[in-house]
């Protein structure tokens, strides 16, 4: 890392929901020269110390000279969808991501920050929490998780074939915030589920589904934790996430709702139905996913990075109900906000 004059940041996927907030998060760090913002769009957002470039990482020769001169690579950039073409987001995620790696590589920038998941991880426990070492082959079924895991191996490679590059992976849980809300309820509940659905006089009830248990985590504190891991000369992965965990008692009390006992298997019928007729755009396979995952420790953030996070998991999913009902968005096309009705 250039530690003689302030850093120079490249950010792929930097319109997005982390990366809005991690570019306006580097745009105000003192100790931040410039912010390259690539995107395939480039956005009418203009934050202090921030360029942008229009770049499509699945296409091989994408990002031509744009690192040339980089500290540091925060590579953010993902398509969720379609879920039900898995070639098409192979192509982007991870080929994308392959092309961003030997980019990284043949022009020697000394950092990169890559965003992982909790989706990366083996199925675990949810009685108790696990550390990073816990392996990370994800749940085959799903896409999402296939190709996270993927590029953790892929990852493990390079740090052995070339450790003078720093590889730091992020881990966190569910990323949500109000700007977000809009964007989030096109990719996982699709068009046909209201945002005002999330007022809780509009759910009197809620299904109690056995395993749903998981983490959540404001993308303000994610972007935190990036903006430290530059700052440091710390590597390796670090789970992210807030308390408290949320399951179906905690939602039910946001909700001010009644628990209704929902078998696992009657829940994801109802999902596969539902994708199937092409009513939600999130696969039975990732709810699949939801109940394996494993709860995580993040003890390394905040020992290794001085990490902790703004917000609780309830202020967190307060704001993204909040930004459901409103229909609120961000600067940029993908966080685009929504009409309510």
């Amino acid at each position: 890392m250039n530690t003689a004059s302030a850093l120079r940041v490249a950010v792929t996927g930097a319109t997005g929901n982390v990366g809005t907030s991690l570019v306006g998060a580097l745009a105000e760090d003192p100790r931040v020269g410039s912010v390259l913002g690539m995107a395939r769009r480039v956005p009418d957002w203009s934050p202090p110390k921030t360029e942008w470039a229009a770049v499509d990482l699945a296409a091989e020769d994408a990002l031509g000279d744009h690192l040339r001169g980089v500290d540091a690579v925060v590579h953010l950039a993902w398509r969720f969808q379609p879920t039900r073409n898995p070639a098409l987001t192979w192509r982007t995620n991870v080929l994308g991501s392959l092309h961003l790696f030997r980019s990284v590589l043949a022009a020697g920038v000394p950092t990169l920050v890559h965003a992982s998941s909790v989706a990366a991880y083996s199925p675990g426990p949810k009685d108790h929490a696990v550390d990073e070492s816990w392996p990370t082959h994800g749940w085959p079924e799903a896409a999402y998780c296939r190709e996270k895991a993927y590029l953790e191996r892929v990852l493990d490679a390079v740090e052995q074939q070339r450790p003078e590059t720093r590889i730091v992976r992020m881990r966190p849980a569910f990323l949500f915030k109000e700007q977000s809300a809009s964007r989030q309820r096109r990719l996982f509940a699709g068009r046909f589920v209201p945002g005002p659905l999330a007022r809780p006089e509009r759910l009197p009830l809620l299904p109690d589904i056995p395993g749903l248990r998981v983490q959540a985590l404001h993308t303000d504190d994610a972007a935190e934790a990036y903006r430290l891991a530059l700052h440091s000369d710390a590597r390796g992965a670090f789970n992210l996430a807030a308390q408290p965990p949320l399951d179906a008692e905690t939602l039910a009390e946001l909700f001010d709702a009644r628990l209704v006992r929902m078998p696992s298997q009657a829940a994801r019928s109802t999902l596969a139905a539902a994708w199937g007729l092409h009513l939600v755009p999130a696969s039975p396979q990732l709810f699949d996913a939801v109940l394996r995952l494993p709860l995580m420790d993040c003890g390394r953030a905040r020992d290794r990075l001085g990490w902790r996070p703004r917000h609780t998991a309830i202020e967190t999913v307060e704001e993204l109900l909040h930004g459901l009902r409103h229909g609120a968005g961000g600067p940029t096309s993908p966080l685009a906000g929504s009409k309510v009705g």
